[in-house]
């Protein structure tokens, strides 16, 4: 039977629809900025933004950009009734406080043991920096990260260990990608709700290091 991944959309609105209300939530740079724009209109979540903003709303509609509220991407948002600006120390201060319930965060490999690394390949035109990476790594109070399974040449990003610079050291709790959900638990990888059509072991032979079900259905 064949299988159909996740497009960027369906992993974002998969983790939008994961995150409890009164929630406070980094959407870190990349993929994890489109869970915005998927949360459910009846449900609050604070969206925090590393370069100063709580109360960070969706996209806003092409043409209606205001310039001057970006998120720590570069990228123009909008902002909710309530939503706040402030320095970007007491930004980071909230960061490394243990003040966020949950970081999104993109990746671009992580191990069986939840080290995450998402800063830095060593290609020539990387990003110089970390950023506020280390920081939401180490300070939020959840880590999930939100990655395409494989890279580009069919390699699992899911990894026994990490060959690229860390970020954190055991810090990731789960791992959405476009063909499943991972839990990082003391047992070892749980994977569950795989993409309709995918069967456990094509998963396993796909991500190649050791995994066992969780037991939820196809979602």
């Amino acid at each position: 039977m064949s299988y159909v991944k996740l497009t960027r959309d369906q992993i974002a609105r998969r983790i939008a629809d994961d995150i409890p209300e009164g929630a406070y939530v980094n959407l870190g740079i990349g993929m994890p900025t489109l869970v915005a724009n998927h949360l459910p209109k009846d449900r609050e979540v604070i969206l925090h933004s590393e370069n100063g903003i709580l109360g960070m709303g969706p996209a806003p509609d092409k043409g209606s950009e205001d310039w001057d509220l970006i998120n720590a991407g570069k990228q123009p948002v909008t902002l909710l009734t309530g939503g706040a600006y402030f320095h970007h120390t007491d930004s980071f201060a909230m960061m490394r406080g243990g003040h966020l319930d949950i970081a999104v965060l993109g990746a671009f490999q992580v191990s069986v043991a939840g080290d995450l690394a998402n800063w830095h390949t060593g290609a020539r035109d990387a990003i110089p920096a970390v950023g506020g990476a280390m920081d939401l790594a180490v300070g939020a109070k959840n880590v999930w990260v939100m990655m395409e399974h494989a890279t580009k040449s069919g390699e699992s990003k899911i990894v026994e260990r990490c060959t690229y610079p860390l970020t954190g050291v055991g810090v990731v709790k789960r791992i959405y990608t476009d063909l499943a959900v991972i839990e990082i638990t003391p047992r070892g990888l749980a994977a569950g709700r795989l993409v309709p059509g995918l069967s456990f072991g094509e998963l396993q032979r796909l991500t190649g290091v050791p995994l066992f079900s969780a037991g939820a259905p196809a979602a």
